[in-house]
């Protein structure tokens, strides 16, 4: 560790701590000639000890009193992970159950799920960085990627605002895709959608997320959350209905991101269990070697410094209180 002082000035007071090294504490007292008497190794111990016992305390003293701190640093760790970007879908229909109607009593809508449940997927992973993005109408970076739990916590629960009308998936992911490129780390990438439905994909944007996708290697998860009667992404249509993306935009969405050349996985999900089934295969999935870097705060060592110097100086209060002195025979006659 580093270590800097608040008031660096403080350090022309230290050659004061050379003091008790100079010269002892202790009161000299009058003696006949003791020069044929051997030295005393445990007196000889006892005084240093004082000494340095007083050059110990004026000195964190001092240190203390310069506001004596720790340097803040970087340090690089290793573990398992990831660099995640949640992109949560905020459209309206979010805000209803897998049974496709408005909470009531102590159901629990979708979009509620999934906060949960993405909650105790962050906190179960110790070393990921993660970023949180979500799309309606527009697509919205709502968090950088970051290792704060916390703040990735707040911005998860940030999610519970009442979603819009629209779902702009492309928009969204093409976001998702910004954030992972602003990271240079060589960490794996992931980008895991939750959305209950998929808009159709513009030609152009699906063209742009090619390219996107192309330039680096990234894990692409749907978690899709399927309301109760409608389409599934394997559903096939009837003969005679239209097999369109404006017709069924679940099946599509995953034809263009199985053609994508990526390694992707969608999980399909009808109630909150079956979420958190998806999400726990996801950890599973996600655990690869990763090198990340953790910043150690600036740390005040005043009250360290302090303690050692009182330390010191009850070592030399006990001493004095120990202190016997002789009295000449003349005064006690």
């Amino acid at each position: 560790m580093n270590f800097g002082l608040s008031t660096p000035m403080v350090l022309l007071l230290l050659p004061l701590a050379l003091l008790p090294l100079l010269r002892s504490a202790q009161v000299p007292q009058n003696f006949p000639s003791i020069e044929d008497i051997e030295t005393d190794p445990v007196s000889v111990a006892v005084d240093w000890v004082l000494r340095l016992a007083g050059a110990l305390a004026i000195t964190a003293l001092i240190l203390g009193i310069g506001g004596l701190h720790g340097l803040g640093r970087t340090i690089e760790k290793t573990g398992e992970g990831a660099h995640i970007v949640l992109l949560i879908d905020r459209s309206s229909s979010m805000d209803n159950t897998f049974a496709g109607r408005a909470p009531e009593g102590g159901e629990e809508s979708k979009s509620a799920a999934a906060r949960r449940l993405l909650k105790d997927f962050i906190l179960r992973r110790q070393h990921d960085l993660v970023g949180v993005a979500a799309f309606s109408t527009s697509p919205m970076h709502v968090l950088p990627m970051t290792e704060h739990k916390e703040a990735v916590l707040a911005a998860v629960d940030a999610m519970d605002r009442p979603g819009l009308a629209f779902t702009n998936v492309g928009r969204g992911l093409a976001l998702a895709l910004d954030m992972q490129e602003a990271d240079t780390s060589p960490a794996a990438r992931v980008v895991v959608l939750v959305s209950d439905g998929a808009a159709v994909i513009d030609r152009k944007v699906q063209d742009a997320l090619r390219t996107a996708f192309a330039r680096r290697p990234i894990n692409l998860y749907w978690l899709f959350l399927r309301t109760e009667g409608t389409p599934g992404i394997s559903s096939v249509p009837a003969p005679g209905e239209e097999d369109t993306p404006q017709a069924m935009p679940e099946r599509h969405l995953d034809r263009f991101f199985k053609s994508l050349g990526i390694s992707y996985r969608a999980f399909e999900a009808e109630n909150p269990e079956a979420v958190g089934h998806a999400i726990a295969e996801i950890s599973k999935l996600e655990r690869s070697p990763i090198t990340y870097t953790e910043r150690i705060p600036h740390e005040d060592l005043k009250g360290r410094a302090f303690a050692v110097a009182l330390v010191g100086l009850l070592i030399l209060l006990a001493a004095k209180l120990a202190e016997v002195r002789l009295v000449p025979a003349t005064e006690g006659a």
